[in-house]
């Protein structure tokens, strides 16, 4: 593009990711309007928050006028709850996603930013590129499914405007949700509960701190392309050092549950993320305190 955007719209802004790109955003003096299901009650000043539910019509889309960037973060709350939660999962993370595309396309977004995620690939003993295999239909599941199903949406108007897919491994840091994998971890170390391994070790991942993942998506928007990146931090760590450099660190002793099983590693290959966007900096031991509660 000839010029910096300098206008943008952001769907899950109250998520982990997404609070942390505003305040990334809002100190390169963007304007931000943050569609979000409930306004927050601690705001963050110089964003306009734009009460939306995804389940529903879009029509407070219309009412934005013209943007530069359309960032599309917000996912289903009930990835996990199928076939019970289905309806939002399509809602959320597939019919959302088309009316924001079309949005777009009506309002000439020059751009537009979807969050995947890592776990659409098949796990495996080699670090995961862009081109690795996808899981098959029938083991991607509803969440994971719903996932790709976005992806071949927002590919599909690459002719209207530049469209980046972003797919993040185990992003974590401070205020997560409790439920996902790396504060799981820390709360069953800090209440002694058994941790279970496949294998002496578990599987292998390369987790990335949300500031990372922040800077990393900045970039993508200030160098807009129609490409797919891989996002996870630099360090591969194993369950095990996961759970170790937490439980040295709240001074406890791990408790591991030692299970059968050949473990797959789920790591990604960031050469692509490094090369066009950013490197990531924080390392995980020196990211322990967001994780208290």
């Amino acid at each position: 593009m000839s010029t910096e955007p300098n206008s943008i719209v952001i769907t899950g802004a109250n998520g982990l990711l997404g609070k942390a790109l505003c305040e990334t955003l809002l100190a390169e003096n963007f304007k931000i309007f943050a569609l979000v299901k409930k306004v927050p009650d601690k705001t963050l000043s110089g964003i306009e928050y734009v009460s939306c539910d995804f389940t529903n019509d879009l029509d407070v889309l219309e009412s934005l006028g013209q943007v530069d960037v359309v960032v599309h973060l917000a996912q289903s709350h009930r990835f996990r709850d199928f076939p019970d939660g289905a309806e939002d999962i399509f809602a959320v993370n597939v019919a959302s996603t088309h009316k924001l595309l079309e949005y777009a396309r009506k309002s000439s977004v020059s751009h537009f930013v979807y969050a995947s995620t890592g776990g659409i690939y098949l796990n495996g003993k080699s670090a995961i590129t862009e081109n690795s295999p996808i899981s098959s239909a029938s083991q991607l599941g509803p969440y994971f499914g719903s996932k790709m199903c976005g992806e071949i949406l927002t590919q599909n108007y690459s002719s209207c405007f530049f469209t980046s897919i972003i797919r993040p491994f185990f992003i974590y840091g401070a205020g997560q949700n409790r439920s996902m994998l790396i504060p799981r971890l820390y709360d069953k170390v800090s209440n002694s509960e058994p941790i279970e391994l496949q294998g002496q070790n578990g599987i292998k991942i390369n987790p990335i701190h949300v500031k990372d993942a922040a800077r990393t998506v900045f970039e993508l928007i200030r160098k807009p392309q129609s490409t797919t990146f891989n996002m996870a931090g630099s360090e591969i760590l194993s369950i095990r050092q996961i759970v170790e450099q937490i439980a040295e660190y709240l001074a406890k002793a791990p408790n591991f549950d030692f299970v059968d099983g050949e473990p797959k590693d789920l790591i990604a290959d960031i050469s692509l993320m490094r090369s066009r966007l950013y490197d990531p900096k924080c390392t995980f031991k020196q990211s322990l305190h967001d994780l208290v509660r």
